[in-house]
């Protein structure tokens, strides 16, 4: 229903923002409240999700409509290639999240390098993994619309039995994935592949968090390294993907592994603190100039103008780049190297999430305590540092905090401290408490 959806307002010369169902309704209202949408298409079942939420929006249920015979769907010839396609909704600081705006540009030259690159064709059988809130989908969608692909939207609760999983790829004879990394760690550390050989598989892409090269040693020494594996890396701001690193005979499972180089069409700027072009090995921060970039974030200017800003290394026109907010450097061999994030924004099972959210929904439900939100990256652990002149439940904290953020952004470790480490200027010292809770 929701692939059936993006088409229609695609076909219809309009635009799509998928919203997820298990959001909490405060979520769905703050997101809709800033998109100011024409309608909001749901089914029988979402329907029955959202019936107690007045959205002030009308609804339209696909299960119920009428058959459209005479409706002639050419609107989308009165677009044109800048117009946007689609809005896909991150994490933001302030707890609203920010809508990124792709345009139907930006995909077209996405999906061209995704089917150059990996010699996709309409015999590609791909196994959707990633929810459709979150970019890494829209290349199983593109490549089935461009090449005539076809797409195995997996159940997610096979995703929490990794046999199932195997079972469903050789029941469909799946031989392309592009998964987040959590998935494949899954299945190297159950060492399923020893058992549950998968012959049909072919193409193995995975992206959204770092790939850990022992998980991926499992894989390919369990496969094969005739098949082809790629690291994608990019956040949702430039459609996906802008650089990739196709692992070749030289992979060492002992070295960390490269996000790669730049996918074409697309050019990397990787700029120190004064927005000076790093040199080989020096880390700075990664900027992306191309089609590839958002248009910027929906009804959110003040947002779009911190991180999409004009070129430092240009003053002869107007050209925007994106500022990623990683920390990269260039190896000796070309291939660009992943750090970390400059601020406090986290990949956590594939989601990107800005952890001030986190601290922002805490501070709300509690209004006497202070908070600090800390990511323990060993032990994928979102953890919860709080001064209060008691301790809390953590069963306590789940409970109010449910019903404002995604079930992937609640924390799962709670520390209590009569005082919260302190800076100089009186800000929470994040460095100290991350060594107090051993990260």
């Amino acid at each position: 229903d929701a692939v059936a959806s993006f088409l229609g307002i695609m076909y219809s010369g309009n635009i799509y923002a998928p919203l997820d169902t298990k959001n909490p309704h405060k979520r769905i209202q703050s997101i809709l409240e800033v998109l100011k949408p024409a309608f909001l298409i749901v089914n029988d079942k979402s329907s029955r999700l959202l019936k107690n939420v007045d959205f002030g929006v009308e609804l339209i249920n696909i299960d119920t409509l009428n058959s459209a015979e005479n409706y002639k769907a050419d609107h989308y010839k009165k677009c044109i290639d800048i117009d946007p396609a689609y809005i896909l909704h991150t994490s933001g600081s302030t707890g609203v999240p920010k809508g990124v705006v792709i345009s139907h540009r930006a995909i077209i030259d996405y999906i061209h390098w995704v089917v150059e690159t990996f010699k996709v064709t309409h015999q590609e059988k791909i196994g959707n993994q990633t929810p459709f809130i979150f970019d890494m989908s829209t290349l199983d969608l593109y490549l089935m619309i461009f090449k005539g692909a076809t797409i195995y939207i997996i159940p997610e609760q096979h995703f929490i039995f990794p046999a199932k999983l195997l079972e469903f790829i050789n029941e469909h004879k799946i031989n392309f994935i592009f998964w987040v990394p959590s998935v494949l760690i899954n299945i190297a550390n159950f060492k399923l592949l020893d058992s549950v050989k998968v012959p049909s598989l072919k193409k193995v892409l995975f992206g959204g968090e770092v790939m850990p090269s022992k998980h991926l040693g499992y894989w390919v020494n369990s496969l094969g390294r005739d098949l082809m594996y790629g690291n994608l890396y990019g956040p949702t701001e430039i459609t996906g993907t802008c650089s990739c690193y196709i692992v070749d005979d030289v992979f060492d499972e002992n070295k960390p592994l490269p996000i790669g180089t730049p996918c074409r069409n697309t050019d990397i700027l990787i700029l120190n603190e004064h927005d000076e072009l790093c040199g080989e090995g020096e880390h700075g921060e990664l900027c992306v100039r191309g089609s590839c970039l958002a248009s910027g974030y929906w009804n959110n200017p003040e947002k779009t103008a911190k991180v999409f800003v004009q070129n430092p290394l240009n003053t002869s026109y107007p050209e925007l780049i994106y500022r990623t907010g990683d920390i990269v450097y260039t190896h000796q061999n070309g291939n660009i190297m992943y750090i970390g994030r400059k601020d406090f924004q986290i990949k956590h099972f594939g989601y990107r999430i800005d952890i001030g959210e986190i601290e922002h929904a805490v501070l709300t439900a509690f209004e006497t305590i202070n908070a600090c939100v800390i990511y323990n990256q060993a032990k994928r652990e979102i953890v919860l540092a709080y001064e209060a002149e008691e301790e809390i439940k953590p069963t306590d904290f789940r409970i109010k905090l449910a019903p404002m953020l995604s079930k992937y952004m609640i924390p799962t470790r709670y520390v209590w401290q009569e005082k919260l480490p302190k800076t100089i200027n009186g800000k929470i010292n994040r460095t100290l408490l991350n060594q107090e809770l051993g990260n």
